[in-house]
């Protein structure tokens, strides 16, 4: 009764807040199925790290010479601190599960994947007005990726303070896309263009195309932006295990067992990043808008790329703008939210493979994004005189 008196005192009102947020988190994932998968460990791990004197952090115990490793803490450390080894693995799983046929058969739609990316170099340059750190700010941004490997690695291959907060406004923003993208295309489009028609007649896409696409996608990005090896070359390697034809129970692993394993251990792994005293600032609710900012523009800015591309296009031939909006990484939920609206407006269009093409080049425009921000920052931080 003496221990358990000494660990209610010893509690903080930051702690409190925290239990709150980790009961949040596995509220949504269970009532609302919002990216259960990671919300869930995510919310259960905010309150096992905040716990007083919990064993799941290291610490060090009267009687003991050397400290009492804390399984979480040492998960973090070999999972994402020493080599970033939990994000990348999960790119695997992802590459895996991605058919890129939609979006070779029609390539234009490469051009909204890097379109779609708007939102975050918009959210850097606001970060920076507001005095946060070009780390911290570079960081931030990548939450507009909808991509929480790539959030995750980014911040931490930049030492961000706040990597908890943007790995849970990553991933509830992911889960929020439904009600998110809607909002913004309809900020940026009128009723007209949202009817605007077009047929989908795809081109067969030949195996060994299917299997020289992620080798080359793997050239080039490492050519162009090396830092983005990693992150390319792991979803690229899974594509390949999919397409190869010859290694079909390894892909099968890969999208199934692997990746549900890697989510869960992630999941549960970046909640050491949210321990109270790290977490509870005012600083962290500040992130966690700049990353609605970075979601919304990198909506509007694969919508507003989709009009100007009709102001060229012949009549019959443009394109629907709400497609732009899906060239995020939130793969398949935005090209869906364009397909339901897209009924909405008039139930015989159509647009979900127009939006899956956009919504898979998005997959690998946000990881070159990042190596490429990695990349940036690194060499700006590297010339800033000490």
């Amino acid at each position: 009764m003496e221990f358990l008196y000494e660990g209610l005192i010893s509690i903080t009102w930051q702690q409190w807040l925290m239990y709150a947020v980790g009961l949040l988190l596995i509220y949504l994932a269970i009532e609302h199925d919002f990216e259960p998968s990671l919300l869930l460990p995510m919310g259960f791990g905010a309150i096992l790290v905040n716990l007083p004197f919990s064993g799941v952090l290291t610490q060090q115990l009267a009687g003991l010479e050397e400290d009492a490793v804390g399984i979480i803490e040492w998960l973090y450390h070999v999972g994402i601190e020493a080599a970033e080894a939990l994000p990348l693995l999960l790119f695997i799983g992802i590459g895996a599960m991605i058919d890129f046929g939609p979006l070779l058969s029609n390539p234009r739609m490469f051009l909204f994947g890097a379109a779609a990316q708007f939102g975050i170099f918009v959210t850097i340059l606001v970060a920076v007005l507001l005095r946060f750190d070009l780390k911290d700010a570079a960081s931030a941004g990548m939450i507009g990726a909808a991509d929480g490997p790539t959030a995750i690695l980014v911040s931490k291959l930049l030492d961000s303070e706040y990597v908890g907060a943007i790995v849970v406004a990553a991933y509830s923003y992911m889960a929020l896309v439904p009600l998110v993208q809607p909002f913004a295309i309809k900020l940026v489009t009128t009723k007209k263009e949202r009817l605007i028609r077009m047929e989908y007649n795809p081109k067969s896409v030949s195996r060994t195309t299917r299997i020289l696409f992620p080798i080359i996608v793997t050239f080039v990005a490492g050519l162009v932006a090396p830092t983005s090896v990693a992150l390319v070359g792991f979803l690229m390697f899974g594509n390949l295990l999919r397409e190869c034809g010859v290694l079909n129970s390894l892909s099968e692993t890969a999208q199934n067992s692997l990746a549900n394993l890697i989510t869960l251990l992630l999941g549960i792994t970046v909640s050491f990043s949210m321990r109270a005293e790290k977490f509870v600032t005012w600083k962290t609710l500040l992130i966690i808008v700049l990353g609605l900012v970075a979601f919304v523009f990198d909506t509007i800015g694969g919508v507003l790329f989709a009009k100007f591309l009709n102001l060229f296009l012949k009549k019959g031939k443009k394109i629907n703008p709400m497609v732009g909006a899906a060239g995020i990484s939130a793969f398949p939920m935005s090209a869906r939210v364009v397909q339901k609206m897209g009924i909405k407006e008039d139930p015989t269009n159509h647009l979900l493979m127009h939006a899956i093409s956009a919504n898979v080049s998005g997959q690998i425009a946000s990881v070159v994004a990042g190596g490429a921000i990695i990349k940036i920052v690194n060499d700006i931080l590297a010339n800033m005189p000490k």
